[in-house]
């Protein structure tokens, strides 16, 4: 890791995620559970580069925000899962993104999730919190599907897009 420029808690953040890529990464495997480097580059509505998908990948694994595991499946490929410290960026997430759905032209089918954790407030975040901490970290489950739930709102907000 680089020099850090202060000991401020934001800035540290920034020297962390703040580049252009870090929180799509993290986004992409946190809402869209794709966890394959090929899902994370395919599936990229923003058109992350090859290079620069491993580069934040490789990043991210250093930060200790994301781990990674050989795929069993493959030989030649890898599983990426969030840690903890990713997991409990949620509630910055949704933060963030609730800025946006007040202040930016968001569309209707990529912040429908958004608005779903606005309205479901702290309990839904802890709750969608547990689940990636079952899906990632290997956790029990502790209730129903709240990935499910966002994944159905995408869903049908597309179809009326469509």
């Amino acid at each position: 890791m680089t020099a850090q420029r202060s000991g401020c808690p934001i800035n540290l953040t920034l020297e962390t995620l703040g580049d252009r890529w870090s929180l799509i990464v993290i986004r992409d495997i946190m809402f869209g559970n794709r966890r394959h480097f090929r899902e994370l580059h395919g599936a990229s509505d923003e058109g992350i580069a090859s290079n620069i998908l491993a580069d934040r990948l490789k990043r991210l694994v250093e930060a200790d925000l994301l781990s990674r595991a050989e795929d069993p499946s493959h030989k030649q490929k890898a599983i990426y899962s969030l840690t903890e410290k990713a997991i409990q960026l949620v509630p910055l997430l949704v933060q963030m993104g609730a800025w946006g759905r007040r202040h930016l032209p968001v569309s209707r089918e990529m912040s429908v999730r958004q608005e779903l954790l606005e309205e479901g407030g702290p309990a839904l975040w802890d709750a969608f919190m547990d689940e990636l901490r079952t899906l990632h970290l290997g956790v029990p489950a502790k209730g129903p599907s709240v990935l499910a739930r966002l994944r159905q709102a995408y869903e049908e907000a597309l179809a009326e897009k469509g």
